[in-house]
């Protein structure tokens, strides 16, 4: 295939339609039919990434294998894909004007009046088309986040337009994602939101070839013809997006919907090939098909809102369909867990995960709920600040140092079981400071995490600022908590297990950002296992070796 295709995907009424969900399955679909794709997700805040965002404001934020902290949808593409994303696939406005502003000074612009337009439009088209640059892929989907008519989104769908003009019809197409609602009074759908935001959008100069019509109900073919007419698109381009009961049925239904052919045509590209879809509809049959049930405790501080921990969320699913068992989560705010309530929060869980996080704020509860799970035996996975209480809470009530912490919760504290790197005692600014992206561990052979991965040397995704202090690694390991997986360029403690307990982990890093559909993490696999066998043991119920 000489050129690379674009497609853009904008949103309208409303937010929260699910634009990620939509790019990511109409990519799924033209990867299953043989297309080289990937997408990317331009994002209208100024901030230079979502790094130093607070989870309730934006959900969480995805690390790439370079180190990239970016938009949670990141998450759902490689989730979706199964294809590694990059620092080139999630661009801000304010890394635009960033780049822009350092151009000027450079004098780039050979005294020009720096503007909104060529300036910003320019560095946006040029962010556009970089993933299309070595012609890697066949197609790049991007997705303009916000809403169209947002004061904020208005260089990017001008330079949608720019592109849109110099590349032509057939290798970039828009496809426009609007909410259809229903109004019980008058128990009907109502067409003209869409209408009037398809309308704001040719006013930008820039025609819809797509709807994806977000609803709850069926679309009739009276209501389809109507928006065909009115906002100028052929009526099989009028795909209708229904509520699902999982995100994982959407590739299904936009192929019901023939989403893909309507692009592929629109492209001038064939589309006689049948999506292979098998290894993900096997995935699908098995979520929705459980043999079995647990139920996971997920210690955070941010649990009211669940993008907080989407990936974590995904992980689970992605590992409740490989052992055939539905993992059912229960939100449990460290704020409110102490010794008085915590038997009552976590005594019946048939397993613990203590997530990740920054600051002070609850971490004395997932340090009770860690210790809980140490003297019950119920199955621990610790994850970054919950690897960290893990070491804490042992410090603490093993080794008796009763004022142990992390400088970060206790700067003076007179046992820094976990400290900064040297390295980092000097930085003031927050944003980019961190252990980011992708780095080398060694595991400990014969360990259970060594047993786990079945390999020596892993991959693993980082996000952090504190480490777990190698001073206090000798006594630690002594006393029972084994220090089995070792960056080998730094000798930083990567993963800690604990001896004589049927599954106790922590992990320094996020394995939930590796987990896909089509490769769910090992640890969340073995995780789920354990919280299987757990409750089977205290339920008196048969345990059977799966084939």
């Amino acid at each position: 295939m000489a050129e690379t295709k674009y497609i853009f995907v904008t949103g309208g009424v409303s937010s929260s339609l699910g634009k990620g969900i939509i790019a990511a399955s109409l990519a799924k679909l033209l990867q299953a039919r043989g297309f080289k794709t990937t997408i990317q997700k331009l994002d209208p805040y100024i901030n230079i990434d979502p790094g130093t965002l607070n989870p309730y404001e934006h959900g969480e934020c995805y690390v790439t294998e370079d180190g990239a902290e970016t938009d949670l949808d990141l998450g759902h593409y490689e989730r979706f894909l199964n294809v590694n994303t990059s620092q080139a696939n999630n661009v801000t406005t304010g890394r635009i004007y960033q780049s822009v502003i350092e151009k000027e000074r450079r004098g780039e612009f050979l005294g020009k009046t720096v503007q909104v337009v060529p300036h910003i439009t320019n560095e946006i088209k040029e962010r556009i088309q970089q993933l299309g640059k070595n012609n890697e892929y066949d197609m790049v989907i991007t997705e303009i986040g916000g809403t169209v008519g947002d004061i904020e989104s208005l260089p990017y769908i001008e330079a949608v337009r720019q592109l849109k003009w110099e590349l032509g019809d057939e290798n970039a197409l828009v496809i426009h994602l609007t909410l259809v609602p229903y109004l019980a009074a008058a128990k009907e759908l109502k067409t003209k939101p869409t209408q009037h935001s398809v309308k704001t959008l040719m006013e930008s100069g820039i025609k819809a070839d797509i709807l994806v019509c977000r609803t709850e109900h069926e679309l009739s073919d009276d209501i389809r013809r109507k928006l065909a007419i009115f906002c100028n698109v052929k009526q099989e381009a009028v795909i209708q997006s229904i509520d699902a009961s999982t995100i994982y049925d959407v590739p299904n239904l936009m192929l019901e919907e023939g989403l893909d052919k309507v692009v592929l045509k629109k492209l001038g590209l064939p589309s006689d090939t049948i999506p292979n879809l098998d290894r993900w509809n096997k995935f699908l049959y098995r979520h929705k098909n459980p043999k079995y049930q647990v139920t996971i405790g997920l210690i955070g501080k941010y649990v009211e809102l669940q993008d907080s921990y989407k990936s974590i969320l995904e992980s689970f699913i992605h590992a409740g369909a490989e052992n055939e068992v539905k993992v059912n989560i229960e939100s449990i705010h460290s704020e409110f867990i102490n010794e008085n309530t915590i038997k009552n929060k976590i005594s019946h869980l048939d397993g613990i995960l203590v997530a990740p996080g920054f600051g002070e704020r609850g971490i004395e509860g997932k340090i009770d709920a860690v210790k809980y799970a140490r003297e019950h035996n119920i199955p621990f996975f610790g994850i970054c600040l919950g690897m960290q209480m893990a070491v804490i809470e042992f410090a603490r009530n093993v080794l008796h140092l009763s004022k142990a912490n992390s400088t970060e919760m206790d700067p003076k504290t007179n046992h820094p079981v976990i400290d900064l790197m040297e390295e980092q005692k000097s930085i003031t600014h927050m944003g980019g400071t961190m252990r980011l992206g992708s780095w080398k561990c060694e595991l400990i052979e014969g360990s259970m995490a060594q047993k786990i991965y079945g390999s020596t040397l892993i991959h693993e995704r980082h996000r952090h600022r504190y480490e777990f202090n190698n001073k206090y690694k000798k006594e630690i390991e002594q006393a029972g908590l084994k220090c089995t997986g070792i960056n080998p360029e730094t000798g930083l403690v990567e993963i800690v297990e604990l001896e004589n307990h049927p599954w106790f982990i922590g992990v320094q890093y996020h394995p939930e950002y590796k987990s896909t559909v089509a490769n769910p993490h090992p640890l969340f696999i073995s995780f789920i296992k354990a919280a299987e066998t757990f409750s089977k043991q205290k339920n008196n119920v048969k345990v059977t070796k799966k084939e």
